[in-house]
């Protein structure tokens, strides 16, 4: 039965598990918070300045040492807001003296009010009636700005307390008249206190601080969920290409194996020749840090033509055109993306000879066709991948380019659809036609893009 009731109020009040979440997931949610201590700042000083302005417009029945109180408590509050308001700039504000924010604002809001008697020359009950207690709950609903329940609840208990304490106050102040009456029209009409209204009061401070507690709580669990996901998304994001992680998060419903759609695409496929035997005699490291240079060269220069990155084989590079999302020019961004990527390895060879490193060979080759982009696997794992006669091709011209001693191949069916895309006709054309290809039935006609 217990474990149940633990449920329900897990349920109710939400789950944040902070201590549980990755560093870089708290370092998010605290820079909200930051951000929220900032917000505050300024609404503070938005409201001490229309307090201000208010005591400044209305008439004074008095203008002797009695009104003093206002405006010095004004100008302390004044003061505090721009400290506090700098320091939330500065850096992250510690959690003492967020705390003690919370009851300098409510200390110096009750204080003002306190003060009304001595400005209007009545006796304490008078403050009472004053309509400026109805800024308690603005004090209080500030607090939960920051999604931490425990400054509201704090913010709630001092009101609470200080009203009582004010209250306290109106009995004591004359004990030969405690201002106390029964009747209510009375307490209306005088400056008699009715201490079941003043009860009240403390019962709807209490009541609307539990409410915005409670509802802080368990925004408190949405936004550390959020901000966990979003987070999380962002990372997951980096595994994917950005057409491929529009396409997740767009989607209207769950992703799931066996959907997909049939598009006419270009296929690139990229390999370092000879990359066993390059880096037989290199550590770990280094091989990792040359496929890191190799691949920060490639894909950016793949995504600024349009293409999206399919996977990454080893030292080989699957790139799609039209795929993951459909394109007018599939064939020509891809050549064109090929004709950059030989480009930037030219240049990556010469500055690894002058720094004394062997110089990378790639090969590259490009399909065109209809294929089929869509997700594959199970319920627990699954990948966007191209599936069609393209993305083979593609894969047997890329090894092709060792037979036929170049860099870089297309088929003259793709050259010329990119041609028609777009893509600049070439004044010396490296035509060999009807190729026989190892896997390939029929015999191709090739254009070399790179020798």
């Amino acid at each position: 039965m217990s474990g149940r009731l633990s449920d329900r109020w897990r349920a109710l009040l939400g789950t944040p598990a902070l201590a549980a979440l990755p560093d870089r997931v708290r370092v998010a949610i605290a820079a909200q918070q930051d951000a929220s201590e900032i917000l505050i700042g300024w609404i503070q000083l938005a409201v001490v300045i229309i307090f201000g302005t208010l005591w400044a417009v209305a008439p004074k029945t008095i203008m002797g040492p009695e009104a003093l109180p206002v405006p010095i408590t004004l100008a302390i509050y004044f003061v505090f807001t721009l400290v506090r308001l700098r320091l939330a700039y500065i850096g992250r504000l510690p959690g003492w003296m967020l705390m003690t924010s919370v009851v300098v604002d409510m200390a110096l809001l009750l204080g003002l009010i306190w003060s009304f008697h001595l400005q209007y020359q009545q006796p304490p009950s008078f403050y009472l009636k004053a309509p400026t207690l109805l800024y308690v709950f603005i004090f209080i609903a500030l607090r939960a700005l920051r999604f931490e329940a425990r400054f509201v609840i704090l913010a709630g208990l001092v009101a609470a307390a200080g009203w009582g304490l004010m209250i306290l106050y109106v009995i004591t102040a004359n004990p030969f008249d405690t201002m106390i009456t029964r009747n209510y029209v009375t307490y209306m009409t005088d400056n008699a206190i009715l201490l079941g209204a003043e009860f009240d009061k403390i019962v709807s401070i209490l009541v609307v601080t539990g409410i915005i507690a409670l509802a802080i709580q368990r925004a408190r669990t949405l936004l550390i969920r959020s901000i966990a996901e979003e987070t999380a998304a962002r990372e997951l994001s980096r595994f994917f290409s950005p057409e491929i992680a529009a396409r997740i998060k767009e989607s209207d419903e769950q992703i799931a194996a066996g959907q997909g759609v049939f598009r006419d695409a270009a296929i690139l496929t990229l390999d370092i020749r000879g990359f066993t035997k390059l880096t037989r005699d290199r550590d770990a490291d280094e091989v990792i840090q040359l496929l890191c240079d190799y691949q920060g060269r490639v894909v950016p220069i793949v995504q600024a033509h349009g293409g999206a990155i399919d996977k990454f084989l080893g030292d080989g590079i699957l790139a799609t055109f039209g795929a993951a999302a459909a394109s007018e020019r599939p064939a020509a961004d891809a050549l064109a993306a090929l004709d950059a990527i030989m480009a930037s390895v030219e240049e990556w060879n010469t500055e690894r000879r002058a720094a004394g490193q062997d110089p990378v060979r790639i090969g590259g080759a490009i399909a065109t066709g209809r294929v089929l982009f869509g997700a594959v696997g199970d319920a627990s794992r699954l990948e966007y991948t191209v599936i069609g006669d393209p993305a083979n091709l593609a894969a047997k011209l890329e090894k092709h380019t060792k037979a036929e001693g170049v860099r870089a191949l297309t088929t003259l069916a793709a050259y010329e659809q990119a041609v028609s895309e777009g893509y600049p006709k070439r004044a010396e054309l490296d035509l060999r036609p009807d190729r026989a290809i190892e896997g390939v039935e029929k015999p191709v006609s090739l254009v070399v893009l790179a020798a």
